[in-house]
């Protein structure tokens, strides 16, 4: 990964914190894929900024914690829309 500044860091961590968006929509947010927002906003966060660090962990565990909630969700919208096709 190419050297990443520290305010980069930082803007990522208080945009989740702030907005609690998840990783992916973080990533769609600043242009980076997903694991380079993980990288971001593990050690080098840890190190800058323990505080925020975690507050992050807390949004990322929580996501962790519903995203099965989530798919769910979008597994039986996409059943009502398919349903909902060929009933007409």
């Amino acid at each position: 990964m190419r050297a990443v500044t520290e305010e980069k860091i930082l803007a990522l961590a208080r945009h989740m914190v702030k907005s609690g968006d998840t990783v992916r929509m973080c990533a769609g947010q600043f242009y980076l894929s997903k694991s380079a927002v993980h990288k971001m906003l593990g050690a080098p966060l840890k190190e800058l900024h323990p505080g925020l660090y975690r507050e992050v962990r807390e949004v990322m565990e929580y996501h962790k914690a519903v995203k099965h909630l989530r798919g769910g969700e979008a597994t039986r919208q996409k059943y009502l829309l398919i349903n909902s096709d060929k009933n007409r």
